[in-house]
């Protein structure tokens, strides 16, 4: 069971709260409130921008992350790199706060920043850099190269989008939010836009009508001896309430090391300290015993006046995620094929992440993040959260990367040893293909804005920053059928 346990509590006021916020959001035209405001936030955010306000509004503070800097770790190294790669989301969420707190006599008093929010962060990270290099060189016998250009950090506005991971003290980011094909085109994208940030999101500008988005054309084709087949896997929607803010994968051994709370299905095992024989014993909510798996992602909230008994708790409203969580109307977990060919078992315990946590500031090079509605799963967006018409459901996927390295369970940046496939669906040289997972989480919310993702607190809840996150736990007799229900066209449970 999670370290955090869920209220029982009638739902319906709280959809007509959230749904009364949808009203005050749609119509003719969007209002500035802040539709992540909860019982838990009280009235500290700053005033809502007035008309001939000049100045943007600093909304976050823009870090360069130094664990996509780090691909390269020796394995000696790796817990001490992966305890400082920790703490400095550490020190980002504790700025955020001295930040948030400060927003109104920063405006007043923009050098105030630099003097009590980024000057200290920059030295507190500078530290933790030190400390990566000497574990690394100690562990390697020569040092990394660039850290000492990693601790600087930005105020940037809601408005910007991180092109390279962030700069320097005092600089601002890039020009706008991501603008690839079918990402929030629609005709409310810019509603409420440049109205200023209350809480830490999201707002307005972040929900878009699923139905002014234009459907998906780019799917590649089955080749000749494309794989497929499927195997779905059924491991429930999460209905015991398993949540805690940690991230085996990414902080192993770090409580909190999320910042945001996840849902787990699958291996009731996992937490910060899991490790794999833990695993390899965890009890599993999943139908078929044979997959002991952990699937996790960021839980979703609703923004509907009520507060979880997480409010004062670590991932929760101690990390500005606050709002009525939702238990998934549906959860569905799928191995596909490859387009290009077969595809070879996945090693048990790999890892592999999604997405990215951070990709409202480090840019979208890595973010996977897919929303739409049901009934419109055709049209899919990467950073807007779909506003669904009356009946259908909000749906959020993860495809995950199908190409694995042939050797490598993890990375030291837990990217490197799995990829995506090309656009031709064949894997990058020295990669295999193996099955791919899909997952598709469905949630029953009311129609309009009013529900958000968790976030790490400086990310403001973006849609792009989804995220999942699965160890690989099939025992060896289960893992052949897959592949062998996938490579042989079959649609297997």
């Amino acid at each position: 069971m999670g370290r955090t346990s869920r209220k029982k509590r009638s739902t319906l006021a709280g959809r007509a709260v959230a749904a009364a916020a949808a009203l005050a959001l749609g119509g003719g035209g969007l209002v500035a409130v802040n539709v992540y405001a909860s019982a838990g936030e009280g009235g500290s955010g700053p005033p809502p921008a007035r008309a001939g306000d000049t100045a943007r509004q600093m909304s976050t503070i823009d870090c360069p992350d130094a664990g996509i800097a780090l691909p390269d770790v020796p394995d000696g190294a790796r817990p001490e790199v992966d305890r400082e790669l920790a703490a400095m989301d550490t020190q980002i969420t504790d700025a955020y706060r001295e930040f948030a707190d400060r927003r109104e006599r920063i405006a007043r008093d923009p050098a105030l920043a630099g003097n009590a929010v980024l000057g200290p962060l920059r030295s507190r990270r500078a530290a933790s850099l030190e400390r990566i290099r000497i574990a690394v060189e100690r562990a390697r016998g020569e040092q990394p190269q660039g850290l000492e250009g990693l601790a600087g950090c930005s105020l940037r506005a809601d408005d910007e989008q991180g092109q390279d991971g962030g700069g320097g003290d005092g600089e601002q980011g890039g020009e706008g939010e991501g603008q690839e094909g079918g990402q929030g085109q629609g005709d409310d994208q810019d509603q409420g836009g440049g109205q200023g940030q209350q809480g830490n999101g999201p707002e307005a500008s972040d929900f878009v009508d699923i139905r002014s988005v234009q459907p998906r054309t780019d799917r590649p084709r089955n080749r000749r001896g494309a794989s497929r087949g499927t195997f779905t896997t059924d491991c429930g929607r999460n209905e015991n309430g398993k949540f805690n803010p940690d991230n085996v994968i990414a902080a192993p051994g770090v409580s909190n090391g999320a910042h945001h709370m996840h849902d787990y299905v699958g291996n009731q095992a996992t937490d910060a300290f899991a490790g794999d024989d833990d695993l390899a014993a965890g009890e599993t909510t999943c139908r078929n015993q044979g997959d002991r798996s952990t699937y996790y992602w960021p839980v979703l909230r609703l923004q509907n006046g009520q507060d979880e008994d997480d409010v004062d708790a670590d991932g929760g409203g101690k990390d500005q995620n606050t709002g009525e969580i939702q238990t998934p109307s549906q959860v569905t977990l799928k191995f596909t094929g490859s387009p290009a060919g077969k595809v070879t078992a996945m090693p048990r315990f790999l890892r592999i992440i999604t997405g990215d946590a951070k990709a409202f500031t480090n840019g979208d090079a890595n973010a996977n993040a897919s929303w739409s509605c049901t009934g419109f799963e055709d049209r899919q967006l990467k950073d807007k959260y779909p506003i669904c018409p009356e009946g259908s459901q909000v749906v959020r996927s993860f495809a995950f990367q199908s190409c694995w390295d042939g050797r490598n369970t993890d990375s030291a940046n837990h990217r490197t040893h799995v990829a995506f496939a090309q656009d031709d669906g064949r894997c990058p040289d020295g990669f295999r293909a193996v099955p791919q997972l899909v997952q598709r989480i469905v949630y029953d919310v009311p129609p309009g804005p009013g529900f958000a993702v968790d976030s790490f607190p400086e990310q403001l809840h973006k849609p792009v920053t989804d995220h999942g996150d699965f160890i690989n736990v099939f025992d060896d007799a289960l893992m052949k059928k897959v592949v062998s229900c996938v490579n042989g066209g079959r649609r297997c449970r």
